[in-house]
């Protein structure tokens, strides 16, 4: 027993797996077909996945935001754990990554949810914003580039109601940002991101050690 987490290796992975990932046979597909693309390491992992599916179903959120939607796990598993009515908005520049995205949205049967906007996100986040849409989402995730994660995280700010959560993805780089050694661009933007975060009196955080890294950003208010 101990009051630190543990540490993760293969055996206890594939335990983990055996006996908590609820994936469907459409998600188990997309991952499939997502890891034989380049670039595949860029699909989270199944069993962050379905925790972020049971954040969004214990909120009760109705509106959802996505930056960066790559093949569309995340999405397919947000969309599915928004009500009927709710509304997963989707920011990527990749036409050719979301069209395997909007093949599997019509195959779960989600594109009544999920409104796809094609381009440079923090110019979509910027419109949105202008068109009211400040203070109105429930739930936002950011996986995009991460030079741009302060620019993304700040707009999201906006976009996130009183009592909303944002979940930040890769904060622990593979554990590259725990290397002195390791001066790569996105390691050193992932330690820019995490100490500015660690700094922001605004919200309240919490870094889960699930897939590589998921931050938890919650903004404070009635």
């Amino acid at each position: 027993m101990g009051n630190r987490t543990l540490s993760i290796d293969d055996r206890v992975y594939d335990y983990l797996l055996s006996v908590s990932l609820k994936e469907s046979d459409l998600l188990a597909q997309l991952r499939m077909e997502t890891a034989g693309i380049e670039f595949s390491e860029m699909q989270i992992a199944p069993e962050q996945g379905q925790f972020m599916a049971m954040l969004v179903k214990l909120m009760g959120a109705r509106r959802a935001l996505e930056i960066g939607t790559f093949t569309g796990y995340s999405s397919v598993v947000i969309a599915t754990a928004l009500p009927e009515d709710g509304e997963l908005v989707c920011c990527d520049d990749s036409e050719e990554w979301t069209s395997m995205a909007r093949k599997y949205w019509q195959q779960a049967g989600l594109e009544d949810r999920i409104n796809f906007k094609l381009g440079d996100a923090s110019k979509t986040l910027q419109a949105m914003i202008d068109e009211g849409r400040e203070g109105t989402f429930d739930f936002i995730f950011i996986d995009a580039d991460k030079q741009n994660y302060p620019l993304y995280y700040e707009l999201s700010l906006k976009l996130l109601r009183a009592g909303g959560l944002i979940a930040v993805d890769n904060t622990l780089w593979s554990g590259d940002v725990a290397d002195p050694g390791n001066d790569e661009p996105g390691t050193r933007a992932i330690r820019r991101f995490n100490e500015m975060l660690k700094q922001d009196q605004r919200v309240e955080i919490s870094l889960v050690t699930i897939g590589d890294g998921l931050t938890l950003v919650y903004k404070p208010g009635n």
